[in-house]
């Protein structure tokens, strides 16, 4: 079996093996005719637990030939032009090239002496990325698995710092109070279309569910601030303590972006942390035309940055960067095994004093290549191209009578639904959407969301794909229209 560990022995077997598997999503990759095939799980899931693990295939290509069975012929395929579902981008070849180093490679970026070369890299792109925010020359930060772990991070960092500053005041009035007895009091809010993971992390984080306080969004679907003024207010006149604000740069259904310089100013006035999820629209950084649209998150104490999603990276790519490098000393642990105090007195730069996790992957290097090849304008200008045509969806949505849309779009979302001439029950206008979504998924012809505004049934395009064009939107709506109509048909027909 030691044939199959990579090593100086085996260099020609990984060559040979690596490039037979390149081929393979190659070749399904220039054939591919839809996002994909249309499979359901009930003709899936017998193929895959009929596969005995005991048994082992031993030939790489023929793993690969069962691979194409189980996995490359139905696998749902982002680059495809008519895949307008979740927030998921195609990859820029640089980045899948940084990929296959770094899996072989396998460093480990926790301690600088499993990574050296990969320490660095990490932090000259966090330096970059602060930069790029304007967080100023005491920021720092740390790659992540995606924009949850970041939110999560993020606000553990936020629950910490209030802690420390409340218990402090409360001492120096001659109180003593506890951590326990405070974080009851401990308050985060957010906009009612802000991440589900502000609310997921405040559960973790022993705050509960109850502790985040939604604020309701404007017409725009942007966080309204004259609310957020009056909770803040409210918070503190009932002896709690606003923890923290979360902003959202790209809300995950509207790609809204909250007013980042009147939330910054309430936080400030409140003293409470400033969190921005940027995990959407981070893209802005590199925009070379519509930076503005992200004025005020410089003033930031934490922002969250998802490079997997507008920077056109492979999952997982993602950043939690902070304004003042001294509070992620809240997440710090030093193990004598791993990273003794006596490193950082030695100015060694493990990384894992400033992570939640332990063993994390250098996938930093795959936005170092993307830059050292493409140029952060080279990127830019592909997340410039997805809203421009976002734009020219909303034109194309918004001119016919089939369908009603939400709200123009920031970014690159178009949230519409299917509205039938007549007289029909809302429940009913509900279904056809739903089924038109299921429907137009199980054809394989093409992906798009759902989600619900104000309780209705609505779609959703997430366009995150350069290639696509407005010809493929005018496509998928007719497709999206015809199963919708055809549902209703059915459904009429039956209650006459």
């Amino acid at each position: 079996m030691r044939s199959h560990l990579l090593n100086e022995t085996t260099a020609d077997l990984y060559r040979r093996s690596v490039t037979e598997g390149v081929d393979r999503v190659a070749a399904k990759l220039a054939t591919t005719q839809r996002p994909h095939t249309g499979i359901s799980v009930d003709e899936l899931a017998p193929v895959i637990n009929g596969i005995d693990l005991d048994k082992p295939l031993e030939d790489p290509s023929a793993v690969l030939d069962e691979l194409e069975d189980v996995y490359l012929r139905d696998a749902v395929y982002f680059h495809h032009p008519r895949y307008l579902g979740h927030l998921n981008c195609p990859v820029v070849i640089p980045a899948v090239l940084g990929e296959a180093v770094l899996s072989a490679v396998n460093s480990s970026l926790d301690t600088w002496d499993q990574s050296i070369g990969g320490t660095l890299i990490e932090r000259r792109l966090i330096d970059w990325t602060a930069q790029r925010i304007g967080l100023g020359p005491a920021a720092d930060g740390i790659f992540t698995s995606g924009g949850s772990q970041s939110n999560f991070h993020a606000l553990l960092l936020a629950r910490d710092e209030a802690c420390r500053t409340v218990m402090k005041k409360a001492l120096a009035g001659g109180r003593e109070l506890t951590k326990a007895e405070l974080l009851p009091k401990l308050r985060i809010f957010t906009s009612e279309a802000g991440h589900f993971s502000v609310k997921k992390s405040a559960a973790m984080l022993g705050l509960g569910y109850e502790a985040v306080i939604a604020v309701p969004v404007d017409r725009s679907r942007r966080m309204d601030t004259a609310v957020l003024a009056l909770e803040l207010e409210a918070c503190a006149a009932e002896g709690l303590f606003p923890m923290a604000v979360v902003a959202t740069a790209g809300t995950t259904d509207f790609g809204s972006i909250d007013p980042l310089p009147e939330i910054a100013q309430l936080a400030a006035e409140h003293s409470a942390w400033m969190h921005v999820d940027a995990a959407y629209g981070c893209g802005l950084l590199v925009s070379p035309t519509r930076r503005h649209l992200l004025d005020g998150i410089e003033r930031a104490d934490s922002v969250t940055v998802d490079y997997h999603k507008s920077f056109f990276q492979p999952v997982s790519s993602s950043a939690m960067l902070v304004r003042d490098r001294d509070t992620l000393g809240h997440a710090t642990y030093h193990a004598d095994y791993l990273n003794p105090r006596r490193m950082a007195e030695e100015r060694i730069p493990n990384q894992v004093d400033k992570s939640i996790q332990t063993t994390r992957r250098f996938d930093a290097l795959k936005l170092w290549m993307t830059l050292r090849v493409m140029g952060a304008d080279g990127i830019g200008s592909l997340f410039d191209e997805v809203i421009d045509l976002a734009a020219a969806g909303w034109d194309l949505i918004d001119a016919d009578p089939r369908f009603e849309v939400v709200v123009k779009p920031r970014i690159s979302t178009l949230v519409f639904r299917y509205v039938p001439e007549g007289d029909v029950r809302g429940d009913l206008v509900d279904e056809a959407n739903l089924h038109a979504r299921k429907a137009l998924f199980a054809s394989g012809e093409a992906v798009v969301a759902g989600t619900k505004v104000d309780g209705d049934q609505y779609l959703k395009f997430t366009l995150l794909n350069p290639q696509t064009t407005t010809a493929d939107i005018a496509a998928v709506l007719d497709l999206l229209a015809a199963h919708a109509e055809q549902f209703l048909g059915e459904s009429l027909a039956v209650h006459r």
